[in-house]
This record gives C-alpha cells, structure tokens and sequence, in this order.
C-alpha cells in the first residue's frame, strides 16, 4: 500500500495572521491531525479481506494477553480488557503506522504494578494523566525528546523488565503467597517457601478498597508521572519506527505522541490501565498483512464481544495459565545477543545498559533514570573532550637524477634512461613524512608519503 503519512503538515512563515488562521484551519491541517483522511479515501477493497484476517487475529491474540498482563500490573483481570480495545477505535483514526496496535504490555503492567498498588481506581486515575501528559507533549512538538534515551538503556530496560516479569510469575505457577514485590526478596523468598507449593485455590478473599482523596493519589505516584507516560510513548515509537522500516514507510512521532496520550485519556472513562504499543501484537498484524490500521477496529470489536459474552468464564482461568502465558510472553524479550554486539562494536554502550539492567532490579524506574544519567553523562563527556585527528599537509620537494643512454638503431636515435628518485617532505602539522612508494618512469617520478 502507499505511505500513510506521506501527507501535508501545518503551514508556518506565513506573511500575515489571516493567512495563518486560514492555513491552520485547512484541509490539509486536519488531514495532518486525522491521518485517515489520507489514506481512507484510497482505501481499496482488496485490503478490506486483509485488515479483518488481520484484526481477528491480533484480536485472539490480545485476550488471553490481555488477561495476563492485568495480572502483572496487580489488577482485576477484566481491567486488560477494559485497557485493550480503545486503543483500536482510536489509533484507526490518529495512528501514521498501519502495523503498530495499542493495548496493555507486559512493561508498562510492571510500571503500573509499582504505582497502584492493586487499586483499580489509582490505575484508572494514571491512565488519565498519562493520557494528558502525552497529549501534551505531542501538541507542544515534544517528540525530540525520545531521542535522548539511547538504545542500550531501552535494551537494559527491555531485558530487566523480561527477567523481573517471568520470575514474578513463578509464585502463580507454584500457588505460593505473601511473596514481596522487590526482585532479590521474591527470589529468596520464592525458592524458600517452594515446599509449600499447592494448588490454587477455586475462590480468593480481597479486601475492601479504601476512598482516598484526589491529591494523595496523585502525590504518591511521585516520579511514575514522568515514567510511565515517557516508556509508553517510547516503546510505542520505538515500535513503529522499527516496523515503518520494515515495510518501507513513514511516521510522524508527534501524531503517534498525540494518539497514544488520546486513547490513554479515552481508556480512563471505561476504566483502562496505560497502554502502549506492543510489539508482539505488531509482529502478528505485521505478519498478517494487514494494510491499514482499520484492522484495529477488528481487534476492538473482538475484545468488546469478549468482554460481552466471556466474562463469566474468565472468573474460572487458573493463575497458573496466566502466568504461563505471561511468561512465554516475555521470554523472547531476553535479547543476550546485544550484549555480544556492544561488546564487538562499542564497549562503552555496556555501561548504560548494565546500569539500568541491574538498577531496575532495585526499582524500575531506578533502573530507567539511572540509565538515562549515565548516558547523558557519556553524551556530555564527549562533547567536552571531542576526538581529534589532524590531517597532515605535506610539502614535497622532489629531486630526479637520471643517467641516459644514445642507442642509435638504423638511423634511429632511441634515449634510454634511468631515473632516481629523491623525495624531501615536510608536513605542515611538523610530522616527519616517510617515503613508501616511488614511481620511475621516463618522464616524472610520483613519490606516496606518509606520516608517522
């Protein structure tokens, strides 16, 4: 199909404020801001039987996930569901990635986790102000920011959050209880509490929730307004930039930015946690063939017609086949082949992606600031003390002596000669220049120098 964001974008440098107001106001701005306009109305019916092979797909795929992944951020498992089917109807209209599909992620349940504390309402309220936030940022042209996370930190990050999610889950498959949230206490506590591993229990007891006002909840989410709102749109981005290259099209940062916070501010009224793109969910739409992001509109009415008619078995899925899906999940997000690739390209890089891999150990979002610090300091120390190299310049004095020879065949005078070359060079930045080559010919000598 053709490029989706191969499109217009706001005019500026106008000479007047009427042709400003008139440009911003354009059909060309709206189809800027509502990327459907572009590509609807090239929309052939070909793709029709592609994007719902493709919706329906993803859409078998996001239940059991989503389910899972609720799991992981400590919520009731329709909380996934109520987080996974906006994200479609949205991002059909705002999204310039036809492969990208927004909905809960194993990374951001686990940045959630830290946050809610089990508590749908605190989840429900971050979701609104990640949505805001985001939205902010895209309508303020923030999207440069993403580039300040590097990729090691991303990798450090994606590989922490792997290890700390699957052993998280080890307590479900064995039926183990009262295992802490810290990574190093769930693994000593996991291994020694395993002789009481049982089977789960056919119903479990929670306790009431407690009504807290407005402002507590927001103070004590803390740095998570930074956090979570700044690794969604990442991974998000991160997400489609990978897969516009794959399949040879464009994006627009910003109108991701702005679609992402949009579908999170949308997703607080029917009680959705934060979501962001998933990179699994993309690699199957991808994979699919589907041609345009309406195949999100599939995978909505799928979750919505899931959430209708299966709710009352979800009450039944044992936590031990959650965790196994959770755990299948993540496996794959284990990439220890980067670490072989630092190693061979650039050793440095191993010092940001080991900080934030053993940091978020710690705490999660530890692990990300301390990435990011590192980085930056890395980024700073080079431009500080940049490498130079000097190009030398050299001046070359050359000398031929030659010994000829009159060789007189039938009538003939042939001059045969015999030349040596000596080469002098000077280099401008005061490096001695060795000769390595010399040419002799006839006529000339060409002498190759270089400085040591």
């Amino acid at each position: 199909m053709e490029p989706l964001v191969d499109r217009p974008g706001p005019q500026i440098g106008r000479s007047s404020l009427g042709e400003r107001m008139a440009s911003c106001c354009s059909y060309r701005t709206l189809q800027a801001w509502l990327p459907i306009l572009t590509w609807l109305p090239k929309y052939r019916l070909s793709w029709l039987q592609m994007d719902l092979i493709a919706g329906l797909t993803v859409g078998l795929t996001t239940v059991p996930q989503a389910l899972a992944y609720a799991e992981v951020a400590g919520l009731p498992v329709q909380y996934g569901l109520y987080s996974a089917f906006m994200g479609g109807f949205i991002y059909t209209f705002l999204g310039t990635s036809k492969d990208v599909t927004l909905g809960p992620t194993a990374i951001m349940s686990l940045l959630c986790a830290s946050y809610v504390g089990g508590d749908p309402v605190r989840a429900v309220l971050l979701t609104l102000l990640c949505g805001t936030i985001q939205t902010a940022m895209a309508l303020l042209r923030l999207g440069f920011l993403l580039d300040f996370i590097s990729f090691p930190v991303i990798k450090g990050f994606t590989c922490a959050a792997a290890v700390t999610i699957g052993f998280g889950q080890v307590k479900n498959v064995l039926g183990l209880k009262d295992i802490p949230h810290e990574f190093f206490l769930q693994v000593y506590y996991t291994f020694y509490r395993i002789p009481e591993t049982r089977a789960p229990p056919l119903s479990e007891t929670t306790p009431n929730g407690t009504s807290i006002s407005f402002g507590e909840i927001v103070e004590d989410f803390g740095g998570g307004l930074a956090v979570i709102p700044f690794m969604g749109v990442l991974e998000s981005i991160a997400i489609a930039k990978a897969f516009a290259s794959q399949n040879d099209y464009r994006i627009d940062a910003n109108q991701e930015l702005f679609a992402i916070g949009l579908t999170n501010i949308m997703g607080s009224f029917v009680s959705a946690y934060p979501v962001t793109g998933s990179f699994g969910r993309t690699a199957v739409n991808s994979q699919t063939g589907v041609c345009t992001p309406a195949g999100g509109i599939v995978t909505g009415v799928v979750v919505l017609l899931s959430l209708a008619f299966l709710m009352p078995a979800f009450y039944y899925i044992p936590k031990a086949s959650l965790a196994a899906v959770i755990i299948c999940a993540v496996v794959p997000m284990v990439d220890y082949r980067v670490v072989i690739q630092f190693w061979r390209i650039r050793k440095l890089d191993l010092v940001p992606f080991l900080t934030t891999f053993l940091l978020s150990f710690w705490e999660v979002q530890y692990g990300i600031v301390g990435g990011v610090v590192v980085s930056g300091l890395m980024l700073l120390y080079n431009v500080a003390r940049p490498s130079i190299k000097v190009v030398c310049v050299c001046v070359c004095a050359r000398a031929r002596m030659c010994a000829c020879i009159h060789l007189r065949v039938c009538s003939l005078c042939v001059q045969v000669c015999v030349c040596v070359c000596v080469c002098v060079c000077v280099c401008v930045c005061g490096v001695v220049c060795v000769v390595t080559v010399c040419v002799l010919s006839v006529y000339r000598c060409v002498c190759v120098c270089v400085c040591v």
